[in-house]
């Protein structure tokens, strides 16, 4: 897998916004240390989806899993 699983001693993954969520945190705090500091917020949300282009969540839902996406930054404050 391209991205960072929620457990690191686990690669399962599911279709549902828990999942994504626990992996997409992990993969913009691996990625914030990487990205270029002008990067806009949607720059660096955009390089998070992207490598995790192969979880199930946001293949089957692109459009919620950006929103859910955003509203982590919002709750976890990290813009």
């Amino acid at each position: 897998m391209s991205f960072v699983v929620a457990n690191a001693d686990s690669d399962r993954v599911f279709n549902n916004a828990d999942s994504f969520a626990m992996v997409f945190d992990r993969t913009w705090k691996r990625l914030s240390g990487s990205s270029d500091p002008s990067s806009s917020t949607e720059e660096r949300i955009k390089a998070v989806l992207e490598a995790m282009a192969e979880h199930p969540f946001l293949i089957s839902s692109p459009e919620m899993a950006h929103q859910v996406a955003i509203f982590r930054i919002r709750l976890l404050d990290l813009s």
